[in-house]
């Protein structure tokens, strides 16, 4: 049984970039932000060297991860083309957690179903837009990446009603609602919506929980 190193560190940094925002010492949370997704995916590995996963489903996870890592990087720029690639390194991560769980919690979906949930996403879409006063070059991506994270959360909802392993897809749900919370957020401080003291500190537990809960109902869903 080998140790979890990375998982120590991963630990180490996430509290280390915590206190940078609880602090509001900017310098310590910008040099620890984009540790935090490598760690968690070299935490992923050594689990997997411990463990009988399917590789598939653990190839799309550490990818998932890696376009968090992407996404961190570019989301420290408030220039256009950088924001907008990392919203678009986020949708791809997205896909990919789709991708592992997304087919399992659709199986047998009848179209009625499919057309409610639909249509409740692109309402929920709508409103938020509306209401986060999302305007400008970046109202087409950020819809279209709000589209597919609130999919993301009406997947891991269907695989909690409909399905067995009502814990892992608990998870699954709660690390996917936390992370539409987190980037509304982001969505809120960027457009001066909603502000609040320590925003940016919510901001990122939040997000990093829930891709903690995403990485562990994914690995539980892999596991052989």
């Amino acid at each position: 049984m080998r140790r979890n190193i990375p998982a120590l560190f991963f630990v180490i940094i996430t509290l280390a970039n915590w206190a940078g925002h609880y602090l509001g010492n900017a310098a310590l949370a910008s040099a620890t932000k984009p540790a935090i997704l490598p760690l968690l995916a070299a935490s992923v590995l050594v689990y997997a060297l411990n463990h009988r996963l399917d590789g598939r489903k653990l190839a799309l996870l550490v990818c998932a991860e890696l376009f968090g890592f992407a996404g961190d990087i570019l989301l420290l720029s408030s220039d256009f083309p950088l924001f907008a690639g990392g919203i678009a390194a986020f949708l791809f991560g997205h896909l990919c957690y789709l991708g592992i769980f997304g087919g399992e919690a659709w199986k047998k979906m009848s179209w009625p179903g499919w057309l409610a949930g639909l249509l409740v996403i692109a309402g929920a879409v709508f409103g938020l837009v509306k209401l986060l006063r999302v305007s400008g070059s970046l109202l087409p991506p950020m819809a279209v990446y709000g589209f597919v994270l609130l999919l993301l959360v009406f997947s891991t909802f269907c695989g909690l009603v409909r399905l067995k392993n009502k814990g892992t897809w608990a998870l699954l749900l709660l690390g996917s609602v936390l992370f539409a919370f987190s980037d509304c957020l982001i969505a809120a401080g960027t457009f001066e919506t909603i502000t609040f003291p320590m925003q940016d500190l919510v901001i990122m537990t939040t997000y990093v929980v829930a891709q903690v809960l995403l990485a562990v109902g994914a690995l539980k869903l892999a596991r052989k």
